[in-house]
Formats: C-alpha cells, structure tokens, sequence
C-alpha cells in the first residue's frame, strides 16, 4: 500500500500531484494506495477521493485522516474508501478516554463496510493505557481487521524484533501490517513475519516523505516485491 501524502504549495498543486503520483503507483503494480493529509488537511483529502470514485473505481484505495478518526470514517463511507487507517487503536489513551473511544470504534464499525487498519504502539503515538503490550494488542486486534506495527519515526525501519513480538503475540492467523521503513532491501525479512507493507519514504526520489514519487524506485520495490510473491 503506498501513501499519497499530499504535497503541493496549493490545491490546486495538492490535487495535481496527487493523480500523478496516483498514475506512478497504478502503472507500476501497486496494490493500494492510502490518502493521507499529511501535508494537507481533510478537504484535500476528499478531493483525491472524489477522484478515485470517479476516475480510479478499478484501484483499491483508502484513507486516513490524521487527528481526525470520525473524518476518517465519514470520508471512506461517502467515497467508497475500501479501508481505513487509524493511527492508534489501543494503547494511545488512558483507561478513562478508552471507554468512550472503544465505544465510538464499535459504534463506527457497525457504520462503514470500509476495512480498519489500526496501529498499537504506533510512531508518533503516546502510550497512556498503562497495560502491556499483550494487553493492548489483544484489546487492538478487537477493534480492527489488521494491526499495523512501526517503529520511531516516518521512513525508519521497523525493528524485526519488535515485528516478530507482534506476530507472536497475535498468533498467525490475524493480519500485520508493517507501517514505516520497509524497503526493497528489507521486504523480504520483514515480509517473512508481516502479512504486508505501507510505503511512503521509500518510494520517493530523496527516500524521504516531502520527495517527490521517483518511479524508478517504485519499480524496484515492485520488483522485490513480485520475486516475493
């Protein structure tokens, strides 16, 4: 799955690169992509989703509104969104906020056909529940359809030994997505664990989020990825 981070100094730039980097990842084999505002807001994100519906129906796509999980939901639901991600599904919150989040997971859930990717002891995220990590998963792994694992920061790798606890963990049979730093150098072991990736960093010309999508590299990582397959 690779991010669409929204770049550009305008909307009308947002939207412009966007569908090109959207072209880039289709013509290369790319199996999703992911509409994030991270250097937007959400109505940047709702433009390039009204644009999936009605230009790339055939792409799997789906969304993820930082800081804003009922934007999320709304947008996915209006726009056919194929899944959610939701930065933090467990772990993120004190046990008297988690109440009222579990609620609003559930109630949201039964709303949208949209598949959830939740992150446990994701980057950037705080650890306020206070409850181990078995804990946390075990609670995560009820309210979404995949865990996604990362490490510190976007782009770093995600350490193997921090996957592979996951994995052991969550036993074999529920879905783990590694989120940040996987690369064609290191799919093939972190792949071995996980079930499958989020890429964004790598496939940039600078190997870093505010690059620009280099397809010479989307090639080699689709590359790796097919050898995989």
């Amino acid at each position: 799955m690779a991010m669409v981070h929204l770049k550009g100094g305008s909307d009308e730039e947002k939207l412009a690169i966007a569908k090109r980097e959207i072209d880039q990842y289709a013509k290369n084999g790319v199996d999703a992509v992911i509409i994030e505002n991270y250097f937007g807001n959400s109505d940047h994100v709702e433009e390039v989703l009204k644009y999936m519906r009605t230009e790339r129906k055939e792409m799997i796509y789906g969304v993820n509104v930082l800081n804003d999980d009922a934007s999320a939901f709304e947008l996915a639901n209006k726009y056919d969104a194929c899944f959610i991600q939701l930065d933090s599904v467990a772990g993120h919150l004190t046990p008297e906020d988690d109440v009222a989040f579990h609620d609003f997971i559930v109630r949201m859930r039964k709303e949208t056909q949209a598949f959830v990717l939740g992150g446990v002891r994701f980057k950037y995220q705080p650890y306020l529940s206070g409850r181990s990590l078995e804990e946390d998963l075990q609670i995560g792994m009820t309210r979404c359809d995949a865990i996604v694992v990362t490490g510190e920061g976007t782009g770093m790798v995600t350490d193997l030994e921090k996957i592979a606890k996951f994995r052991s963990i969550m036993g074999n049979d529920f879905p783990l997505i590694v989120g940040a730093g996987v690369t064609a150098e290191n799919a093939k072991l972190q792949l071995d664990v996980a079930d499958a990736a989020i890429v964004g960093s790598y496939l940039k010309d600078t190997h870093k989020d505010d690059g620009d999508v280099c397809e010479e590299h989307v090639q080699k990582f689709m590359s790796e990825i097919e050898k995989l397959r």
